[in-house]
């Protein structure tokens, strides 16, 4: 939760905290710590109804609308019929981007004057040929 504060944001924070509230921040502090364990508390037994209610072992992360209907209300089958007319656009379109990715690898090491000149076309200097592509009416 406090992965991008630093120290120093941190103690600034406090010591805000410290000139809001003042003296009575020990007591903000156990209030605050008593909302969380409460909402904890009221989510482990919305979870422990819907469980019941399901009749399946339900998490709270499984709440997440995607990962409930995933988990479920789909079989291994129907999730695979979902998939398959989209694995196909997936996989050309991961053709051609790592086709993409090759080509400008090729372009920045040919652009590049630390390669002392050489090139990685052939002898005489021209660029090989680019690979020919499939396009979208070939996969259809």
């Amino acid at each position: 939760m406090l992965d991008n504060l630093n120290w120093w944001e941190i103690g600034a924070l406090l010591l805000l905290a410290l000139l809001i509230f003042g003296d009575r921040l020990p007591a903000v502090i156990t209030d605050g710590l008593r909302l969380v364990r409460n909402l904890r508390n009221m989510a482990r037994n919305a979870t422990g109804d819907l469980s019941r209610e399901l009749g399946t072992d339900i998490q709270l992360e499984d709440l997440h609308p995607k990962a409930f209907i995933r988990k479920h209300l789909l079989s291994e089958e129907d999730e695979a019929a979902i998939r398959k007319p989209l694995q196909g656009v997936y996989d050309n379109l991961r053709a051609d981007v790592s086709g993409v990715h090759n080509e400008l690898k090729d372009v920045a090491n040919a652009a590049d004057p630390r390669s002392n000149g050489t090139r990685s076309g052939t002898a005489t200097g021209t660029p090989p040929a680019p690979a020919p592509r499939a396009s979208y009416d070939d996969a259809t």
